[in-house]
């Protein structure tokens, strides 16, 4: 059997596989077997006696925690079998932790270790109480922006006669008075001054990022950068208006509405305020933003492009964002992306881990190159995408011409071009002619 995410193979013991110990204690647990190669192979541990009584011992001294230790044998062969089961709290080697990912070991180190602590303790970073923080750092004016949204989006309970600080334990942003890190994010008069690198940095660029022709900083609380950073895409950004009330308004040759602001949201809402700031890119032809913080545990990218469970990583502000009618709760952020993508024809966006956090991206026309290079084309591809955007269509002769190749590699590969939506098929057999897809 492989190696696999909760086992690990090791030919001989050494101390430094304590790490992995550790790793599959601080992960969903796992199984490491000492005298077996890479391939499963038993190798024999000619040392196994000593070990059976050292192994137990080192962990328990060291780590702190109860392992099931076990002696096999197969064909004469000796191995050791150490069951690690997972544990709720966290676990250190020598005030160092360590996590299992995938098959992979890793140290946990500044942010991540920050989150991993908290996890460990049943907190997220949002639902900690700011001690520093009081009732005279919360912008009223937000608190009244918030309620009238949620009023229209009928997910409040009746919060009618509530005093600013009975709305706040009501939205669990308060406990016994003080204020949590989610207060302060979503209505604080000053965010900045208690946590760095809030703000979203905006920027125009031509057609790479070396082109960089200005750019704009929004700061505050995040009711009030929904509301400054669309104005400020809208006056400076985007060559053409779009109104963000109206998410069911499609903008026709620029970028929709409804994917714009849904990305806006989940970056806001689900990024991780341990690091830098929000980072939205305006291309000649695409259109960016990425957030700190990689996709939570047990998400992949693929999940993202079909129905999938929300797990927020500040669950106290996706909350709040919900009652608000900001966000839907149900993981349906991307697909409402991708739908709106679609209904202003315009390519399926780009998602990604990128730099310690996630990128999505959103093309304005497909047939650049470097969209078409994202989608994977060859260069014999583009040279043919290049031929039918001068001349109106492309054939299977003129393929097999421009770029030097047999008429079986042009028709697969012009097949491959249909299939990614770039051409389209008109006529059949010698006939046949292929068209640029509108």
């Amino acid at each position: 059997m492989p190696e696999q995410h909760n086992i690990e193979y090791k030919q001989s013991w050494h101390d430094d596989y304590l790490k992995w110990v550790a790793g599959f204690a601080n992960a969903q647990g796992g199984t490491i077997f000492i005298g077996v190669d890479d391939s499963g192979n038993v190798v024999h541990v000619p040392d196994f006696k000593n070990l059976m009584d050292l192994i137990p011992h080192k962990i328990k001294d060291l780590l702190g925690i109860l392992v099931e230790v076990n002696l096999h044998e197969r064909d004469g062969k000796h191995y050791i079998e150490i069951i690690t089961p997972p544990y709720s709290i966290a676990i250190s080697l020598r005030g160092r932790y360590y996590y299992r990912s995938g098959s992979t070991k890793m140290e946990l180190t500044g942010h991540s270790l920050t989150e991993f602590l908290l996890k460990k303790s049943g907190k997220t970073w949002d639902d900690v109480l700011e001690p520093a923080a009081t009732l005279e750092d919360i912008d009223g004016e937000s608190v009244r922006t918030f309620l009238k949204d949620a009023q229209r989006a009928g997910r409040l309970p009746d919060v009618s006669g509530l005093s600013v600080p009975e709305l706040l334990e009501k939205l669990r942003l308060s406990e016994n008075g003080r204020l949590k890190r989610a207060a302060i994010l979503l209505f604080g008069r000053d965010p900045g001054r208690f946590y760095p690198n809030i703000q979203v940095k905006m920027g125009r660029f031509g057609q790479d990022d070396a082109d960089l022709r200005f750019q704009e900083t929004a700061e505050g609380n995040l009711i009030r950068l929904l509301g400054e950073v669309s104005g400020q895409l809208n006056q400076k950004f985007l060559s053409k208006a779009i109104e963000f009330e109206g998410l069911q308004r499609v903008e026709k040759g620029e970028y929709p509405v409804a994917a714009i602001r849904e990305m806006l949201l989940n970056a806001l809402v689900h990024r991780s305020y341990l690091g830098s700031m929000v980072q939205i890119r305006v291309y000649d032809d695409r259109f960016s933003i990425w957030n700190e913080g990689t996709l939570p545990e047990g998400l992949s990218l693929e999940a993202l492009r079909r129905q999938h469970p929300s797990r927020p990583r500040n669950p106290v502000i996706a909350d709040v964002c919900f009652k608000g009618g900001y966000i839907d709760s149900w993981g349906r952020g991307t697909l409402k992306i991708m739908e709106a993508c679609r209904e202003a024809a315009l390519p399926e966006p780009e998602m990604k881990e990128q730099d310690g956090g996630f990128l999505i991206i959103l093309s304005k026309n497909q047939l650049t190159e470097e969209h078409l290079r994202r989608m994977g084309l060859s260069d014999r591809q583009l040279t043919a995408v290049s031929f039918a955007k001068e001349h109106g269509f492309i054939d299977n002769s003129h393929y097999q011409e421009i770029n030097s190749i047999g008429k079986t590699t042009a028709t697969e590969e012009l097949r491959q071009l249909v299939g990614k939506g770039i051409l389209v098929q008109t006529g059949k057999g010698r006939g046949s002619k292929y068209l640029l897809a509108k």
